[in-house]
């Protein structure tokens, strides 16, 4: 996984947490379910690219 794969999907996962955090300070929901959405693209752009780099080792 390159290093900017990496920077980019951190930065996915800390606006999410940001968004979740202010939805819920807030008391809007769609906000807050929108962070948890980001966080989980993340996740799943991570994982995606864990299994591409065990198979190029």
């Amino acid at each position: 996984m390159g290093l900017d794969d990496k920077i980019k999907n951190s930065v996915d996962k800390v606006t999410g947490s940001a968004k979740e955090k202010t939805g819920d300070a807030r008391g809007d929901d769609e906000l807050k379910a929108e962070g948890k959405k980001d966080q989980s693209k993340a996740d799943l752009k991570n994982a995606g690219e864990n299994v591409k780099d065990a198979f190029k080792n």
